[in-house]
Parts: structure tokens; sequence; C-alpha cells
């Protein structure tokens, strides 16, 4: 069969494609002018109120400044100050005690009652949404509450001790007591996201691994240890990071409720940044202070990314095979 001849095609004039060229150009040029046009404001939000107050804050850490009076540059002094600062050191150590206290109890009571409100009880929305209540009450609010609640002279909870022959207790004006007293405060509200995590989590629980579980004779704590908890890592995880990140910036409680009181007790590093800084006017140190919480905030940062490198690299494996 005679092959079909080839159309003649005429190739374009070098003219038109440039103009065509130049038109494509224009048009891009256009599209993107418009486009930062829509963005520009947002990004002059995040730069005026992010980007800029941190480089500000890092010069500001180099320096010695009461925000009032024309500052002087002091290098590294405010660092090496806060190396030898009892107080910096005691408000990093009840940091520590507050985020180990809290951190873990939070997450292991809000697995506990997630589990209880997985199963098929009557009235379980209105326990899961009672659970989650305190979660929503702003830090304020809580402070407020627990302070009427817990005062030693006309509170509550002193009444209630009383009444059970017990002595009355200084809670949140007890330095020996005042810190603990803000852990339990805090697992109050606190729980109330790990439930709802964990609750979402237990959703995605394969049935049909339980399913084969159970066929194989497991018993329900075989099914949680080995079927359960080991779906559950991910979640735990970023509870895990989540929660200490919370604990390390806790301010508001501890501002409404005992003022890092008593005798510096519950004096935690971001009250410590904001009393250095807006109190006693050593905004540098308090500057210094800031970027050495940071730091520390940046360690669960880099451990989130290292456990999700981890988690992703066996799936690529899988896939590739």
């Amino acid at each position: 069969m005679p092959r079909l001849p080839a159309p003649l095609t005429v190739p374009p004039a070098r003219s038109t494609t440039r103009s065509t060229a130049r038109s494509l150009r224009r048009r891009r040029r256009g599209e993107a002018a418009t486009a930062w046009a829509f963005v520009s404001p947002a990004v002059v939000v995040i730069l005026g109120l992010s980007v800029v107050p941190v480089l500000w804050s890092l010069l500001l850490s180099f320096r010695a400044s009461d925000l009032v009076t024309p500052s002087r540059w002091v290098g590294m002094d405010n660092y090496r100050a806060l190396a030898q600062d009892p107080h910096f050191h005691e408000a990093v150590q009840n940091t520590l005690i507050y985020t180990f206290l809290y951190v873990p109890l939070s997450i292991a009571a809000g697995l506990a009652l997630a589990l209880a409100l997985n199963q098929r009880i009557r009235f379980v929305g209105l326990y899961r949404t009672l659970f989650f209540v305190p979660f929503v009450v702003s830090a304020t609010a809580q402070g407020v509450l627990f302070s009427f609640v817990l005062d030693p002279e006309f509170g509550a909870a002193n009444s209630l001790l009383h009444r059970l022959g017990v002595s009355a207790q200084g809670f949140l004006t007890d330095p020996s007591q005042a810190l603990y007293v803000l852990v339990a405060i805090s697992l109050w509200s606190g729980t109330g996201l790990c439930t709802v995590v964990y609750l979402a989590a237990l959703q995605d629980v394969p049935k049909e691994l339980i399913e084969a579980a159970r066929l194989d004779g497991a018993e329900r704590r075989h099914i949680l240890r080995h079927v359960t908890l080991p779906t559950l890592v991910p979640v735990s995880v970023f509870l895990l990071l989540w929660q200490t990140v919370q604990a390390l910036q806790a301010f508001d409680l501890v501002y409404v409720t005992t003022k890092g009181g008593p005798l510096g007790s519950t004096t935690v590093i971001v009250y410590f940044i904001w009393e250095q800084a807006f109190k006693n006017f050593t905004a540098g140190y308090g500057a210094a202070a800031a970027y050495v919480l940071a730091l520390a905030l940046l360690v669960p940062a880099v451990l989130l990314r290292v456990v999700r490198g981890r988690e992703r690299r066996p799936r690529t494996e899988a896939a590739a095979s």
C-alpha cells in the first residue's frame, strides 16, 4: 500500500516566535505581580510579627538594655551571667520537674481514659465532652478558679479536708506543695487533649488485626499490648513532643496563681524571662534566657524530624522492593 504524502508545513517566522515568547514573559510577570499583591499583606504581617522580633531579640540578647535608655553592647556577658545565676538555675529545675511530671502523667491518663471511653457504654458522648471541656477553658480562668478552690483559709478544698479529719494544707502558698499543685491543675486541663487524640487514633486501629488476634485466642491484655499499643506509637510520639513543648512554655497558670512564688518555688523559665524583661527591666538578660529556652525547644523538634525520618524509611524501602 503506497504511503500517504507527508504534509508540508511552513516553519513559523522568527519574529512571530519572539513576539510569542515576549507575550508569555509579560503574562508571567503580570501573574507574578498579581500573586505578590495578594500575598504581600500576609508576608508583611509574618515579617513584622515573627521574623523581625526574632532577629531583634537575638541582637538584644547581646546588649544591656532596659527598653527605655540607649542600650550598649556586652557580647556574651548575659549568657555568662545566666550560667552563674542561682535564680535561673532554680527556674530551670522547676521547669524540668514540671515537665517530667506533667508530660508522662497526662499521656498515661489520656490513654487510659481513651481506652475506657472507646467502649460501648451509655452516655459515652457526654463523658467524652466532660473530659474535653477543661482543655477548652483558658489557663487564666483555671488559675482564678483554683485560686478560690485552694485558698488556705476559705477554699472548698480545705473545707472538705476538715470534714474528713485532715489538717488544712497550704496548697499554692506552701513552697513544698505549690509546684505539684500546678502540675495537678495542668493535668486537669491538659489530659483532655490526649484523650481526644487517642480516641481518634483508636478508631483507626485495623479491625482485621483485632479479629485475627481474637481468633488466635488472644485475651484483651494481649490485644492491647501487641496490637493496639504498637498502632498508637506515632500518636504517642506526637503527644510526647507536643506536651513537652507546652510544658516548657508554661506561663499563664503560674502568673495568675502564684506569680512565681512562694519563695520562687514555682518560677519557671518563661516566667523568669518575663520577670527579667518587664519587671526588672533587664531586657537583654531576659532575651538571653529566651534563647536558651529556644534551644531547649529545638531539641523536641529535631527528635520529631528524626522519628518521622525513621518511620518513612521502612515505607520507602517496602515500596521500592
